[in-house]
C-alpha cells in the first residue's frame, strides 16, 4: 500500500513539474533568443501577463483556444517592440526599459481584464495516445499532457538547431558577441535585434497564455505571479542554451508542484518562502549580469546590455 502511495505521489510531483514548468520554459526560450542577440529584456513578466489576458480574451470571445494562442503571441510581441525601440533605436538603459515594460503590462491587464475575472474560457484538453498513455507510470508522466507541452519541447529542439546549426542563427550569435564585427561583415545588427526581441516577446506571450488556457483556464489578475522573473534567472541557470532551459524549467516547476503536493498531504511548507523566490532570482540576475568575469565564465553574450552605435569606439 505504501509503495502505491509513493508511486502516486511521485507521479503527481513529476506531472506537476511539467505543467508548472512549461510556461517558464516558453518564456525562458524567448529570453534566451533575445539575450543571444545582445539585448536584456527584464520585461518578461509584463509580456507574459499581456499574453495571458490576450490569449484568454481571444479564446473566450472567439471560442477557439488556438485563436487565443495567436492573439497572445501577437500582443506580447507588439508590446516587446516598445522595449526594442527604446533600447535598440534610442539606446536607452535596458534594465530601466524592461522594468517599465513590466509596469505597463501589469497595469494594462489589471485595467482591461477587470471584467474577465472569474470567467471560464476555452482551453486545451490533455491528449490521449493509444497504448502509450496506458503504460503504467511512464504513460502518466509522459503521454497525458495538452499539445502546448509537447510544442514547448519541440521549440527547444528547433531553437537549439536554429541557433547553432543555421547561418541566421550564427549571425544572431555574432551580433550578441561582437556587433561591430558583425556589422562590418554586412550583418544588419539592429534588424536582427528587433526580430529577436519580437520573437522573444511572442514566446513569452505563449508562456502567459499557457497559464490562462491550459494551466488554470480562468483569468485571475496578475496570474503570472513572478514567473517572468524566474524565467530571467533560468536563462543564467541554462547558460543561454535551450536544452538546459528545459531542465531548469522543470526543476523550478517541480518546486512549485512539490509545494502544492506537500500542502495537500498535510506537510507544512512556508508559502511565503516560495513567494520570495522570484524576487531573490531577480536580485541575483542583476548582480550576476553586472560582473564581467562571471558572465564570461558561464558563456554570457559579450555584447549583452551594450547598445550598438555604428562607428563608436569600444
Amino acid at each position: 500500500m505504501s509503495d502505491i502511495l509513493t508511486s502516486a505521489f511521485l507521479i503527481s510531483v513529476l506531472v506537476g513539474a511539467v505543467r508548472a514548468g512549461t510556461p517558464l520554459l516558453f518564456a525562458t526560450l524567448g529570453e534566451i533568443l533575445t539575450q543571444r542577440a545582445g539585448v536584456l529584456n527584464l520585461g518578461v513578466e509584463g509580456m507574459m501577463i499581456v499574453g495571458a489576458l490576450a490569449g484568454f480574451m481571444g479564446s473566450y470571445y472567439l471560442h477557439s483556444p488556438w485563436i487565443g494562442v495567436l492573439t497572445a503571441m501577437l500582443c506580447a510581441g507588439l508590446i516587446s517592440l516598445v522595449h526594442a525601440f527604446l533600447c535598440i533605436t534610442l539606446k536607452s538603459d535596458q534594465v530601466v526599459s524592461g522594468i517599465t515594460l513590466v509596469l505597463l503590462g501589469v497595469g494594462l491587464t489589471s485595467f482591461i481584464g477587470e471584467a474577465m475575472v472569474g470567467k471560464t474560457g476555452y482551453g486545451f484538453e490533455p491528449l490521449h495516445f493509444p497504448i502509450l498513455s496506458d503504460i503504467p507510470f511512464l504513460g502518466q508522466v509522459l503521454f497525458q499532457y495538452n499539445i502546448l507541452v509537447y510544442l514547448s519541447v519541440l521549440i527547444v529542439l528547433l531553437l537549439w538547431f536554429f541557433l547553432f546549426r543555421t547561418r541566421l542563427g550564427l549571425e544572431i550569435l555574432a551580433v550578441g558577441e561582437n556587433p561591430a564585427t558583425a556589422d562590418t561583415l554586412g550583418i544588419p545588427v539592429d534588424r536582427i535585434r528587433y526580430i529577436c526581441v519580437f520573437i522573444g516577446g511572442m514566446l513569452s506571450g505563449l508562456g502567459g497564455c499557457f497559464l490562462s488556457l491550459a494551466y488554470t483556464r480562468i483569468w485571475v489578475d496578475q496570474m503570472t505571479a513572478g514567473r517572468g522573473w524566474i524565467a530571467i534567472a533560468l536563462v543564467i541557470f541554462a547558460a543561454w542554451t535551450p536544452q538546459r532551459a528545459l531542465i531548469g524549467a522543470y526543476l523550478f516547476g517541480g518546486i512549485e508542484g512539490l509545494q502544492l503536493r506537500l500542502q495537500t498531504a498535510g506537510v507544512g511548507v512556508s508559502y511565503h518562502l516560495m513567494q520570495m523566490m522570484p524576487y531573490l532570482a531577480t536580485i541575483l540576475v542583476l548582480l550576476f549580469s553586472a560582473r564581467e568575469k562571471f558572465r564570461r565564465k558561464i558563456g554570457a553574450p559579450e555584447a549583452l546590455m551594450k547598445p550598438y552605435m555604428r562607428g563608436a569606439r569600444e
